[in-house]
């Protein structure tokens, strides 16, 4: 059950990259790949939730030879969200035709990258399975061929070499000082570490994440490559491949890095604030649709830092629904602008009032536990600005997100734009649809945050 996932992605990608993926069959074939992942995952989500965490050494190697593959809480559910944003890309391409044969199986590949690096209980092989999905990511930057895209790419691959440079230093650092590879033997030999060493390798670790983010300062590659990539690809790099810089923040600063991620929290919410307010400075002065979310990416991923620098199950919790629905919101919108159509400005509203947290969609939710979670800050002068930041940055949201939609479907055109396939206007709207539902019936995912925030905090699993 535990393997199941990773092994339908991983052998699906061998499978597909054999054939032509620009025939409809190809690609019919990777999307069922992909959803039969995705419920495999649904499966053990609900072992998980019934049984506790459950680990095995895949090939049945001695423990600390094979790789430690865990799933918990916390891990289940960034897979599961992280394959429906890249099956939902998926199939929107391919209502509208795969333009090379690599696409099908390079999506697989990057959902392969991510359940394994979500599964593995070992350090190393999480910066193997990190590796596969961004060489994945480097390739599908350039799909399309075209001087914008190929420049993307290059962009893309050189920062975040760095970023996967400096991933690697913190690795062999933090085997160095504990003597060991495995997350659990680092949690309980960290704390006698030197705090010098461990500040040390926590920079790294943070540096490394944050580029991955797009986070203020770290940002200046993401706005070329999220507007220079074909809207599938930019919904993947948003919705799906972003989501190893939070789970990475979450699994090492709190889960590993306890003590460091606290002395770290004035400078996490320092830099959250400086997001929040520069990208959205920045996203109210852009025209086009994909530059305003490309700067929205950056201002959107400050509001995780500032709840991870909060803490506590309140503020880990807080950063995990967050980065779920900041993904799911981001996927829409990168779609829906895509797409094209006058019926589309209705998902593409809805994205947008996610976005600024406006009920009743889903991006309400994550807007309220975020406020709540600066309430419970230990100052009064910390509540103060923290709230009226959140506020604020939510204002900058709504400005930012009604001037798209006013320019894309409310401004008269001289050649009204033809309407997309029809696939991609039902992916679409489904999106748009499963937005509309977390708003309404937010239950389960407040509870799956909860109990992800606990893996990290000691509680229930």
């Amino acid at each position: 059950m535990l393997a199941l996932p990773l092994a339908i992605v991983w052998f699906g990608a061998l499978i597909v990259a054999l054939l032509d993926g620009r025939k409809r069959w190809v690609a019919t074939l990777a999307a069922a790949l992909l959803a039969a992942a995705l419920l495999a995952t649904l499966w053990l989500s609900a072992a998980v939730v019934r049984d506790g965490p459950i680990g095995m050494v895949a090939g049945d190697w001695p423990v600390g030879v094979g790789i430690r593959l865990r799933a918990d809480s916390l891990g289940v559910l960034f897979i599961v969200v992280s394959l429906a944003v890249l099956l939902a890309a998926l199939v929107y391409e391919a209502a509208g035709g795969v333009q090379t044969r690599t696409f099908p199986a390079l999506t697989l590949a990057m959902g392969a990258g991510l359940t394994g690096l979500f599964l593995t209980n070992d350090v190393f092989n999480f910066y193997v399975f990190f590796e596969i999905a961004m060489i994945a990511a480097y390739v599908l930057t350039g799909y399309g061929s075209r001087l914008r895209q190929l420049r993307s790419a290059v962009i893309f691959s050189v920062v975040n070499l760095v970023g996967s440079v400096v991933f690697l230093f913190a690795i062999v650092s933090l085997y160095h000082v504990t003597g060991s590879l495995d997350m659990d033997v680092m949690r309980l030999r960290l704390p006698v570490v030197e705090p010098n060493a461990s500040l040390l390798v926590g920079t790294a670790l943070f540096i490394a994440f944050g580029i991955k983010l797009g986070l203020f300062p770290f940002h200046p590659w993401l706005p070329p490559v999220y507007t220079g990539a074909r809207p599938a690809v930019a919904a993947m790099l948003s919705g799906a491949l972003a989501n190893i810089g939070s789970y990475g923040l979450l699994r090492f600063g709190a889960g590993i890095l306890p003590r460091d991620l606290e002395l770290a929290a004035p400078a996490l919410i320092v830099l959250g604030a400086a997001s929040i307010i520069y990208g959205g400075m920045q996203a109210v002065g852009r025209n086009a649709p994909e530059e305003v979310l490309a700067y929205s990416a950056i201002g959107q991923v400050g509001y995780v830092m500032i709840a991870l620098g909060i803490g506590g199950p309140i503020g880990f919790a807080a950063a995990i629904l967050y980065t779920i629905l900041n993904g799911i919101n981001k996927t829409l919108l990168f779609l829906a602008v895509g797409a094209r159509g006058w019926l589309l400005g209705i998902p593409f509203a809805i994205g947008a009032f996610s976005v600024a947290g406006v009920p009743p969609v889903g991006g309400f939710w994550s807007k309220a536990i975020i406020i709540q979670t600066t309430l419970a800050a230990d100052s009064d002068g910390a509540r103060i600005w923290l709230t009226a930041l959140m506020v604020v940055g939510g204002a900058l949201s709504f400005v930012y997100m009604f001037q798209v939609y006013q320019h894309e479907f409310w401004e008269p055109r001289d050649e009204p734009r033809r309407p997309g396939p029809v696939g991609r206007r039902a992916i679409v709207a489904l999106l748009a649809i499963v937005v509309v539902a977390i708003g309404i019936v937010p239950e389960p995912l407040l509870s799956a945050s909860a109990r992800a925030a606990a893996v990290l905090t000691g509680g229930a699993p």
